[in-house]
């Protein structure tokens, strides 16, 4: 009796462990159509073209024969113009009728999200890898524009800090923002963008949007210095804490969605968290060196007109300092709690002082690290268009 028991499990073994084809999609692109396999479990499969007419032909091993059903009522889609199947030995073949000849790549992937496991069949048209096999462009790098995003801090319904005498930190921080925008402006091949001009208020991860919006390659955010203390006094500039910078990960993770965008380019979106951390730290690492570079430039320069709350720059878990992928840094340009200081600070003449040294040491910084952007030869008229990627190259002058 146990024999036949034994027997009968090793005869219908196959039958459960066959894995269950729960749908067929097809996703159509510009250039090529993805066809996708919804599985249960891992299937064997063996992919192939065919000719007079053009086929693509997919066999799926250990799928049962009643998947044919739900195969054949599959609309064709894209390159495909229509999908039929049958069943072949311990599984069914998927026949992809298709115009014209195709290349076709196969992988699988596993179960992620709302999905289980899956078996992927992209199929290109023949121009598109034809371009992608052509020898590679001429490539150069050539200066970038310098991008600065100037930020004055609060604004709006938020004054930041008052003076003794009724003076806002948002107005001074305003004045000096807009005054250092004007000189960076005036300068060739250097262009600003402000995160507020006027009276508003603008949110912390806002600002931080804005200047990687318009591709910032620097940071600064305006301020003016508190304390209950009053006379505590001098100028004091903030690069992030790595304390800090380590608590916002599980934020940027939170947001894979946004990731490509945080390590100049890099797709998160199929990368464990792990991974993605480690990219997002090596992003912040080289970030932050450049951070502490132009800080300390800054806080140099500005010692020439005040004096300085410490002779070192500081550092602090700032939200607008956290972008992993533009150098930043943050300007307490004096303590506004401070009557001599207060009355500095309302000066027109010292604003301008302020935004001068500022200036200072960014156009300093950027004396040795001159970003550049590679430019690719057009294959097809020689001209050089902008590609992608930015680059820092120490040692060159504007």
């Amino acid at each position: 009796m146990r024999w036949v028991i034994w027997l009968s499990i090793m005869l219908f073994a196959p039958v459960l462990s066959a894995a269950e084809l729960r749908d067929l999609r097809l996703w159509d692109g510009p250039e090529s159509t993805r066809v996708v396999f919804d599985l249960s479990d891992d299937v064997g499969h063996d992919v192939f073209t065919l000719s007079n007419p053009e086929r693509v032909v997919i066999d799926l091993k250990g799928v049962p024969a009643q998947a044919v059903a739900s195969v054949d009522r599959t609309q064709g889609k894209g390159l495909v113009k229509n999908v039929r199947s049958g069943v072949r030995g311990n599984g069914i073949r998927v026949v992809l009728d298709i115009a014209d000849a195709v290349f076709t790549n196969s992988f699988e992937l596993p179960p992620s999200d709302e999905y289980g496991r899956r078996l992927v069949v992209d199929l290109a048209r023949p121009e598109a890898q034809t371009a992608a096999s052509l020898p590679a462009p001429t490539t150069r790098l050539a200066d970038k524009p310098i991008v600065v995003a100037v930020d004055a801090g609060h604004g709006g319904e938020d004054p930041g800090a008052r003076g003794r005498s009724g003076l806002n930190e948002k107005d001074v921080a305003l004045s000096v923002a807009r005054k250092l925008a004007a000189k960076i402006n005036a300068t060739p091949n250097m262009k600003a963008v402000l995160t507020r001009d006027g009276d508003y208020y603008v949110g912390l991860r806002e600002r931080v949007n804005i200047a990687r919006k318009h591709q910032a390659d620097l940071f600064i955010s305006v301020h003016c210095n508190a304390f209950t203390k009053r006379d505590m006094h001098g100028t004091a500039v903030y690069v992030l804490s790595q304390r800090g910078a380590t608590g916002e990960h599980a934020r940027w993770l939170a947001h894979k969605e946004n990731s490509a965008d945080l390590v100049g380019g890099v797709d998160l979106h199929d990368k464990d968290n792990e991974l993605a951390a480690v990219l997002i730290d090596l992003s912040q690492s080289a970030t932050m060196e450049a951070s502490f570079d132009v800080g300390s430039r800054i806080l140099n320069s500005m010692s020439k007109i005040n004096k300085l709350q410490k002779s070192e720059l500081q550092q602090a878990g700032f939200a607008v300092l956290k972008a992993p992928d533009i150098p930043s840094v943050l300007v307490e340009t004096a303590f506004i709690t401070n009557g001599r200081e207060e009355k500095l600070l309302a000066s027109r003449s010292f604003q301008e002082k302020l935004a001068a040294q500022i200036f200072d040491g960014v156009r300093g910084y950027f004396h040795s690290y001159r970003p550049k952007q590679q430019l690719v030869l057009n294959a097809g008229d020689g001209r050089m268009v902008a590609g992608g990627e930015n680059h820092f190259t120490q040692g060159v002058s504007q």
